[in-house]
């Protein structure tokens, strides 16, 4: 069996350690005992990502922000569906995520960190979805609406932080989030904030794998 390989490490604000790993061609992300991402399941990331898109339609010059780098493939698979003229904002809260993107996991990330319609954001998501004028606003930044990697998280995903993104976005304009398991409070919740949701479940691979869910939430 080949080991993993240790590559990096990364605090993550307000407490945890992230750990880089590779197998071969394989990552892999862990916080804890925890894989919070592997290079081999992308399916419901760029569901995530694919869909949204999707549900927008056709509308020229679409502002879509992602919360959450990652391995990259929801800003690959955004930018895969959308027009020259879109600009895909992409906030990252770890710097040294940023920077694996542009190391070692260069060839997985591809040119979506170059490509001219991206636009990366070092910092905390919630300040980014403040701009405003979204036509998208796509969360990854976790294992879902639970916030188990970073408990700051759940004020994005209280009632708090569904009217605020609600706010954000354009007429039309979809909040679509992603999350390791089902959550029927947060379901509500969405709909509580005034969104018409519709919940998907998406497989961790395009051959199948885990079922994860995607919550797509359309403001009238």
């Amino acid at each position: 069996m080949i080991p993993r390989v240790l590559l990096g490490t990364a605090q993550v604000p307000g407490g945890g350690e992230l750990r880089l790993l590779q197998r071969g061609a394989e990552f892999s992300i862990m916080l804890g005992a925890n894989e919070l991402m592997n290079s081999r399941l992308s399916g419901s990331e760029e569901a995530l990502a694919e869909q949204a898109c999707d549900r927008i339609g056709d509308r020229p010059g679409v502002r879509m922000l992602i919360g959450g780098l990652g391995m990259g493939f929801t800003l690959r698979a955004a930018l895969g569906r959308l027009g020259a003229d879109a600009e895909v904002a992409v906030a990252e809260i770890v710097p040294a995520v940023i920077e694996w993107a542009r190391g070692p996991m260069g060839a997985l990330h591809g040119d979506g960190l170059t490509d001219p319609r991206t636009r990366i954001f070092e910092g905390d998501v919630a300040a980014a979805i403040a701009e405003g004028k979204w036509d998208a606003i796509l969360l990854d930044v976790d294992n879902g609406p639970d916030g188990i990697s970073r408990p700051g998280n759940d004020r994005l995903y209280g009632a708090r932080g569904l009217s605020l993104a609600r706010a954000a976005l354009r007429p039309g304009g979809i909040l679509a989030v992603w999350s390791s398991a089902p959550s029927k409070p947060f379901a509500t919740r969405l709909a509580e904030a005034g969104f018409a949701v519709d919940e998907v479940i998406a497989r961790a691979t395009r051959k199948g794998g885990a079922r994860h869910t995607i919550w797509f939430a359309t403001k009238a």
